[in-house]
């Protein structure tokens, strides 16, 4: 997990191929830890948010109209 703060000022790939970098360092010292398999970092966000945005709100597009009695 990266916070916001790291993705907004593209500190992020650097702090993920660090992390890359420790996994592999981990797993050629002990490989029995990892089943067979070099571990890695799981991929970075796309976007990331401290409280998401709301979700647009649906409408069906229809002009509202007013029946007066």
């Amino acid at each position: 997990m990266h916070t916001p703060a790291t993705v907004h000022d593209g500190t992020a790939a650097q702090i993920q191929a660090r992390r890359a970098a420790t996994l592999h360092a981990a797993f050629r010292a002990h490989p029995e830890r990892f089943r067979g398999r070099c571990p890695s970092p799981p991929p970075l966000p796309d976007k990331v948010w401290i409280n998401p945005p709301p979700e647009p709100l649906q409408t069906d597009n229809q002009p509202q109209t007013t029946h007066v009695a």
